[in-house]
């Protein structure tokens, strides 16, 4: 009988995506079911009994980590668990000691392959899902910090990921021009090395990626803009308590709210 997976994840693309190259390194698997939250997840695992779940830990509602404790207590067939994540630049000994499996976003090719070979040699030889109440526990906890949401003794973050053009970039955080809020993604601005403009979406929130960075480095300016200081050329007053911003090398103007004008006061 041919393995099953459900997959759980919030945004239709990514889940989209992440089918379509499970097809491609492993035909055998049947993808029996696509779902938007954790909710939805639990009660899919309930009803079919996958042998694997693809689960987004960030989901609305119910979170990945919460809905994985939940479906390790349904009676019945277990299920492999994979967490989908958008962090990796924090040690999670859950994952580093291949106790759990996860992915990073955006999921590559390389390290989806990597994970389907664990995944088939557990199946092989029957191995038992590992649903540890206390590795979840620490799990959701480090996500937790990873998310900025605790843990303020963390490192600034130094790198930014993002697919641009179909490839992964590791962009150098104090080459960000700045950042600015798209619904649930943040679009991140910066400088190439030859001085050259550049964009990409990313899906974190910029709340969360805000609480990452160096609050020396970056300020937040207006409730969907977070702006390099380093590289503000200028900052033009307006008649209304506002403001605007001029970067180096950029032809935006970003506005200044009045929450956040007293910030340059001195400028």
């Amino acid at each position: 009988m041919n393995p099953r997976a459900l997959i759980a994840d919030d945004e239709p693309l990514l889940r989209e995506v992440l089918r379509r190259r499970l097809a491609e390194l492993w035909p055998a698997l049947q993808i029996v079911a696509e779902v938007r939250n954790g909710r939805e997840a639990i009660e899919q695992v309930r009803l079919l009994q996958p042998e694997l779940c693809f689960l987004d830990v960030h989901m609305p509602g119910l979170s990945g980590v919460e809905a994985a404790r939940q479906i390790a207590q349904l009676p019945g067939r277990q299920t492999h668990l994979v967490f989908v994540t958008a962090f990796e630049q924090y040690a999670l000994q859950a994952f580093e000691h291949g106790v759990l499996d996860y992915l990073v976003k955006p999921v590559t090719p390389t390290r989806l392959a990597e994970t389907v070979r664990r995944l088939q040699a557990r199946l092989d030889y029957a191995q038992a899902p590992v649903h540890s109440e206390q590795l979840l526990q620490q799990l959701a906890a480090q996500l937790a910090r990873a998310a900025g949401e605790a843990s303020p003794g963390l490192a600034p973050l130094r790198w930014v990921r993002a697919t641009v053009a179909g490839a992964l970039r590791m962009i150098p955080v104090e080459a960000i021009a700045y950042l600015r809020a798209d619904t649930k993604y943040t679009l991140v601005a910066w400088r190439e090395d030859d001085g050259s403009s550049a964009e990409a979406l990313i899906r974190l929130p910029l709340k969360e990626l805000l609480a990452q960075l160096d609050g020396t480095q970056f300020v937040q300016v207006h409730r969907a803009v977070v702006v390099n200081l380093s590289l503000i050329q200028s900052v033009l007053r307006g008649d209304n308590e506002t403001a605007e911003i001029l970067l180096k090398g950029r032809p935006e103007r970003l506005p200044v709210s009045r929450s956040y004008l007293h910030l340059f006061r001195e400028m």
